[in-house]
Formats: structure tokens, C-alpha cells, sequence
């Protein structure tokens, strides 16, 4: 229920009724928990980015194994003890609030008839004007409000088609780069870039030309100021990107999913392994690191050349292979291990029998979504596999997202 802390007592209305489940809303709070706290973020409290701030953050750890666990047991239809032994305690974050490198606004006219920044409200598309954010890095956490002055002044009375707007920030490198997503069209970039350096002190500035929408086909990328990608240190390696590549958003904790992985897998010194799913070699690099033989399978073409760039800057020998995961398996013969890092709708069904004839050792399985993953721990036990270990690692502190580092064993 939203809004609600374990432990409250109070008066609420079911807003929606189903045979597993209901939602319902507080009407009144009769006797507030003992591990409810008092929220410190009211706009991502209504836009639903922070949805758990008034929940004490010991009480979030607990909650994200559980779900895990309980995935378990609903999906996969483990026993509750066993279940129970399998996952382990989650890995807390080092910190709970201004633990984003990354901030993902919407843009839009305002109901002033100017350029808005925004997020979008939970579930909808209203767009809630935003001066700052405190999930994100001090460095960046105001960038709402820099930004929106900064567009509005560069784009004058002209409609650019801005609908999007990105800010990615590292601790380690101090690097900063915001990404503009407009339609393709006439744009003025040296005033652009002149204007937005000055407000938020960048070190990159791009274009990404795409069409508003879910396909969101990107069309072309356009670099306006300075190095054209952004550099994160994760651990001891450094990883270039790219707009619109994927990155982690907390990095302390990205570092720990990573050696979660790699210590479950064990020594792989030596071992001929595939990194599925690999984006910018978040896996593949510190796997090839530690002496592996890496071949990585990725299908966006820009997380391809980071790839590359990436295992190229940190000395190692990655065999990089651009397409899709199910149609690639086959052709990479006999495997010591597998990484898979699917996106949240998890493995294809057709890919866990490609996975049982590639017959590797170990198979580490990196999950987003609980349900998802607990649906495909279910059809890789069915394939000969068992699942040995699952770890929450909470990179979303103040949500109830959480992900989970798993490995398989070949019975």
C-alpha cells in the first residue's frame, strides 16, 4: 500500500480489488510504526523516485531480501526454507541519498507557457516541475533548476523539440555530461553548448537526435562540447560511455555487485567465459582482469564501441560480439561459466535450453526484477541447474528496486 510503513496502524480504502492482491490509500493513520521516518525529499516523494523515504533504511534491507526470498517461494515455488538459506542478507549501500551519478529529466512547455524541467508523476505522463533532486550527487543534484534556466535562455522562443534531458556525474573523475534528446531538425549548437557549459560546468555536452516515444530509434548522436562520452571509475577500472549507453547509477554499489560475481563464480583464472548482455563491459572488463578468456555478446551499437574502447584502455582482451544474446549462444561452443545481465523482463524462454547445451559450470544470473528472475530460476532447475546463492545488492536506496547477484550450478 502506498505510503504505508510495516507496523502502521491505520484506516484505508482498497482502490482496487483483485483475486492475489489489492491496492488501497491511507485515510487516516491511527499509530504510526516505529520504523517509519520523516521524508526529506517531497518531489520524489510525489514522482515516485524515492517512493520508501519514510521507511527507516535498515527496515529497506530487510524488505528487499524478503522479496527476493518471497520470489522465491510465490514464482519459483521454492519451500520456505530453502528459499530462506539460498539468499543472502543485502549489501547496503554506502550512501542513501546523493547516490545517483545519473539524473533523467523531461522537458516540456510548463503551464507558464515556458521550458519546464521535470519528472513525471508515478504511472502517468504529467510532468512535475523540479528544482532539485536528492538522489542525486551534490554536483548535480540542483541540475534541474541550472539546466531549465540555461535551455530556456539558449532556445529562446523557439520550440527545439527538447523532451528530454540527461546529466551523468562521477565522483572519481569528476567528469560531468549532459545529454539533450531533441528531433532531428535545425539546432543552434555553439550557442547551446556555450550556455549549458557555463551553468553546469560540463566536460561533455551531446545531442542525441531520436523521436519522442517508447521505440525512441535513435537517429544520431552529435557531439556539441568537449570530450563527447563520460568516464566512471568502477573499483580499479575505468569505463567510458557513451550517450545513450547504459551505466550503472550508483557506483560504490555497481563496484560490489561486480565482485559478488566474480567471488561466487570462483577462480576463474584461465576459464573461457561469456558475458551476455555485457553494455559496456561492466563484467567483461574486470573479468578479463582476473584472467579469464572474455567473449562479450552485446546488441546496442553504441554499448559496442564502449565495449571495445573500454577493454582497449584497461589492457585486456575482450573478443567483442555484436548481436543478439539467443541468436549468438550457439556459436560459442563449450563454456567454463556465463554472465547473463538481462534487461528487466529477464532471459527469452528459448535461451535456457541454449544455456543447458553450452553446458557451462557456472551460470551468474544478474536481475533487476525479482519476479522475472524468480520465473527463470524455475526454468534453469528444470534445465539441469541449481540455484546455489542469490545476494541483494541495494543500488536503490529510498526504493523498492533492488538487484540481485545469483549463480547456478551444472548438477
Amino acid at each position: 500500500m502506498e505510503g504505508a510503513a510495516p507496523g502502521d496502524v491505520a484506516e484505508i480504502e482498497v482502490t482496487e480489488e483483485r483475486k492475489t492482491f489489492a491496492h488501497g490509500t491511507i485515510v487516516k493513520l491511527v499509530e504510526e510504526s516505529s520504523v517509519r521516518v520523516a521524508p526529506v525529499s517531497f518531489i520524489d516523494q510525489v514522482c515516485g523516485t524515492a517512493p520508501w523515504q519514510h521507511i527507516a533504511y535498515k527496515t529497506q534491507l530487510q524488505a528487499k531480501r524478503a522479496i527476493v526470498a518471497g520470489a522465491l517461494v510465490h514464482t519459483a515455488h521454492f519451500d520456505e526454507q530453502r528459499a530462506e538459506v539460498l539468499v543472502g542478507a543485502c549489501l547496503p549501500s554506502q550512501r542513501t541519498w546523493n547516490y545517483r551519478n545519473k539524473l533523467e529529466m523531461g522537458g516540456g512547455v510548463g503551464a507558464d507557457g515556458k521550458f519546464t524541467l521535470g519528472f513525471y508523476r508515478e504511472g502517468t505522463d504529467e510532468l512535475i516541475p523540479a528544482e532539485s533532486s536528492r538522489l542525486a550527487h551534490k554536483a548535480i543534484e540542483k541540475a534541474p533548476k541550472a539546466l531549465r534556466g540555461a535551455i530556456r535562455y539558449a532556445q529562446g522562443n523557439r520550440d527545439l523539440g527538447i523532451y528530454r534531458v540527461g546529466v551523468r556525474h562521477s565522483l572519481a573523475t569528476g567528469e560531468l555530461e549532459v545529454a539533450i534528446w531533441t528531433r532531428p531538425g535545425a539546432f543552434p549548437r555553439a550557442l547551446f553548448a556555450k550556455t549549458l557549459s557555463t551553468a553546469v560546468k560540463s566536460t561533455s555536452i551531446v545531442r542525441v537526435l531520436a523521436d519522442p516515444g517508447k521505440a525512441r530509434k535513435i537517429k544520431g548522436v552529435e557531439v556539441l562540447d568537449g570530450r563527447g562520452y563520460w568516464r566512471e571509475r568502477v573499483g580499479d577500472v575505468e569505463f567510458s560511455t557513451q550517450a545513450p549507453s547504459f551505466f550503472q547509477v550508483n557506483t560504490a554499489q555497481a563496484n560490489k555487485l561486480v565482485n559478488t560475481v566474480i567471488a561466487a563464480l570462483g577462480d576463474v583464472e584461465g576459464a573461457y567465459i561469456a558475458d551476455l548482455y555485457a553494455g559496456g563491459g561492466t563484467f567483461s572488463v574486470p573479468l578479463a582482469l582476473a584472467g579469464a578468456d572474455v567473449v562479450a555478446v552485446e546488441a546496442a551499437a553504441s554499448s559496442v564501441r564502449d565495449l571495445r574502447y573500454n577493454a582497449d584502455a584497461n589492457g585486456v582482451d575482450i573478443d567483442v560480439v555484436g548481436g543478439d544474446a539467443a541468436r549468438e549462444l550457439p556459436g560459442l561452443g563449450e563454456l567454463d561459466a556465463l554472465v547473463v545481465d538481462p534487461p528487466r523482463a529477464g532471459l527469452a524462454e528459448s535461451i535456457i535450453g541454449t544455456i543447458a547445451t553450452a553446458a557451462p559450470r557456472r551460470v551468474a544470473y544478474v536481475s533487476c526484477d525479482p519476479a522475472t528472475w524468480a520465473r527463470d530460476v524455475a526454468r534453469l532447475e528444470s534445465q539441469g541447474y541449481r540455484l546455489a546463492s542469490a545476494t541483494p545488492v541495494d543500488l536503490f536506496p529510498q526504493t523498492f528496486h533492488v538487484e540481485i547477484a545469483s549463480v547456478f550450478e551444472r548438477q
